[in-house]
């Protein structure tokens, strides 16, 4: 009779362990492993749309402007002679023309929506 307690004992203490360790990992998983992946896949889209034209920054700090691109490397001109570099498109840190167009697409929509409101707040008064 002893016998068998402790073993019940055990076996819930074991299954509760085993609970609080799947717990952990996916606590774990969520605070860590998930938003590093997205990070991951934002990157790896903003490294396939760079287009010619483009001015990016290197994970060297080299800034230039795209000039040709292949399916795994860009050429780059740099400076005021214009020397040219290629590169590998995993180098690229930063597209400084993306990130330009995204602030003014937000810019723009920030003004728009502050023109609504005002106009939604001008028809309000007109009315009363």
């Amino acid at each position: 009779m002893l016998f068998l307690t402790a073993t019940t004992t055990q076996t819930g203490s074991s299954t509760s362990m085993f609970i609080m360790l799947a717990g952990m990992f996916a606590i774990m998983y969520f605070l860590m492993i998930r938003p590093q992946k997205k990070r991951q896949k934002e990157e790896q889209a903003m490294r396939d749309a760079v287009e010619v034209g483009d001015e990016i920054t290197t994970i060297g700090g080299i800034c230039g402007k795209v000039v040709t691109t292949k399916e795994d490397s860009l050429i780059i001109e740099t400076g005021a002679d214009r020397n040219r570099m290629m590169i590998k498109r995993w180098a690229v840190q930063i597209n400084n023309t993306a990130t330009e167009r995204m602030q003014a697409e937000r810019e723009a929509a920030k003004a728009a929506a502050e023109k609504a409101k005002a106009e939604k707040k001008a028809a309000k008064e007109n009315k009363d």
